[in-house]
């Protein structure tokens, strides 16, 4: 999984100007030029709480590459969130396919929302290899073999299975943000557990990494109370 901070105006600072203008008015621009360590109560308080829009006032752009199947998940979050996304319908698309390797857990126990995933053998992680890279080969052939006959991409791109990899340019605040780390990570500190799809959890551990550099207080503050959304 690729993803790749593109640009940001995101602070610990944004927190602050933001709640202070309820008390302070114009004044609370002040803030800008102050340290926000000074503040990490109200950063706490505000998280603790749950008076969230302050910590709309940033922005920050990331791009993702993932397979397909990612994208299917990712997109459900919307509230706070903007997507443009690689086109098949406007270029060929690359041959590049997802294969977890031997660290991907194979094997699914137990009921819905009480999964757990167990390591596979080495059989079943030959199997499937095997059957996915043979899958993929003759999915991207059929694909190749329809453009070459003149058929339209947006056509000939049903041909190709949910494992291949697109791009996109993801843009969110650190609320919604937020939300979905509580929902796409699974951690120790959550109040509520969350039982996501490993290969978004780890473009949701890709995005916190990010995130965390870009505002630490206000990411100290979400660990620190459950990791929910405020």
């Amino acid at each position: 999984m690729t993803v790749e901070l593109v640009k940001h105006s995101a602070s610990d600072t944004d927190v602050l100007w933001a709640a202070r203008v309820s008390t302070a008015g114009e004044q609370s621009l002040d803030e800008l030029r102050k340290d926000p360590e000074r503040s990490r109560g109200l950063i706490n308080f505000l998280m603790r709480d749950r008076h969230g829009s302050p910590f709309e006032h940033n922005s920050m752009t990331f791009f993702i590459s993932a397979p397909l199947f990612v994208f299917r998940e990712f997109h459900r979050h919307r509230v706070g969130w903007s997507y443009n996304e690689e086109s098949g319908r406007y270029r060929e698309l690359e041959p590049v396919f997802y294969v977890p390797d031997t660290s991907r857990k194979l094997v699914q126990e137990g009921r819905p929302g009480k999964y757990r995933f167990v390591e596979g053998t080495a059989e079943q992680h030959r199997l499937v290899s095997e059957n996915l890279e043979a899958a993929y080969r003759r999915s991207y052939e059929a694909y190749q073999e329809m453009l070459d006959a003149g058929v339209a991409r947006e056509v000939a791109r049903a041909a190709l299975p949910v494992g291949l990899y697109s791009s996109m340019y993801a843009t969110c605040n650190a609320r919604s943000l937020m939300h979905f780390l509580g929902l796409r990570t699974r951690h120790e500190l959550a109040k509520v557990p969350s039982f996501p799809q490993r290969e978004i959890e780890m473009v949701a551990e890709g995005m916190e990494a990010h995130w965390a550099k870009l505002m630490p207080l206000t990411h100290e503050a979400f660990n620190a109370n459950g990791r929910v959304a405020p």
